[in-house]
């Protein structure tokens, strides 16, 4: 019988909360067994691009990544929010250990070609993830603390979604543990409205995510999220939980799961 993982991928609003954040590590810090993290970081990106003059550009969500926007999230992601995370982890006893995807060739990409004519730059759409290598340093009491940069095996770093990353990170590591993989956001789930009448989805479906999309419930980079969750379900992980930084023992928030593949281009 394979051990139990769990995977957290935590966004950038939350890494910019201290709150939020120290109540998150405390929670990740608390859980049993084998683990990994993956973080964000995208508002502190903007705000430090901002600083420096660089302008950032978003289309549909996806930061468009030139030369420049490079170097700012290379710094960012790689360097400011992956360390901090690293020592906060380890002044909770965690044995963290930062990683981007040129680390031990962990994670490789190619850069993304035009879409509907956009060009979003130094992006990168992931080939492979090396499960391999994470499960030897898992193994070896090591958690890995993950930053959305990943590599084309030709010396060129590239932006990465980092909802893809945990995704992909979760499917190299199926093979050897029972994964769970959780999104922890502001949010106790994927809420049916806006407002204080919203309820949680408790469940979300292949079939039920098309109707959702459809009816304009679920838009915008909710989208993105939740097909890297049906995706990883399809490819062997054992359950995909949405939910708050509060409540990421994956008992609360929505559940992804399905069996047929559904794909909306972005």
């Amino acid at each position: 019988m394979k051990q139990p993982l769990i995977i957290v991928k935590v966004g950038g609003a939350v890494v910019e909360d201290e709150a939020q954040l120290h109540q998150l590590l405390e929670n990740f810090s608390a859980i049993a067994g084998k683990k990994v993290l993956v973080h964000g970081g995208g508002r502190r990106a903007t705000k430090i691009a901002a600083s420096l003059g660089i302008e950032s550009q978003m289309v549909g969500g996806r930061r468009i990544t030139d030369g420049k926007m490079l170097e700012v999230v290379t710094m960012v992601y790689g360097g400011l929010v992956n360390k901090n995370l690293v020592a906060l982890l380890q002044a909770h006893g965690v044995n963290a250990l930062g990683l981007t995807g040129a680390d031990i060739d962990v994670i490789r990409s190619h850069r993304r070609p035009l879409r509907n004519g956009i060009d979003f730059g130094f992006v990168g759409d992931v080939d492979r993830a090396d499960g391999e290598q994470l499960h030897r340093l898992i193994d070896m009491g090591i958690t890995p603390v993950m930053a959305p940069l990943t590599h084309d095996g030709n010396g060129q770093l590239l932006n990465t979604n980092a909802d893809t990353i945990a995704s992909t990170t979760a499917v190299a590591l199926a093979p050897y543990y029972d994964v769970t993989l959780v999104y922890a956001f502001e949010q106790p789930g994927v809420m049916d409205g806006t407002g204080p009448t919203a309820q949680v989805i408790p469940i979300i479906t292949h079939e039920s995510f098309r109707t959702l999309v459809a009816d304009g419930t679920i838009s915008g980079g909710m989208i993105p999220k939740i097909e890297n969750a049906l995706d990883a379900i399809n490819q062997g992980v054992k359950k995909v939980v949405i939910t708050r930084a509060d409540a990421i023992d994956g008992t609360k928030g929505t559940m992804v799961t399905g069996f047929a593949r559904l794909k909306i281009e972005d």
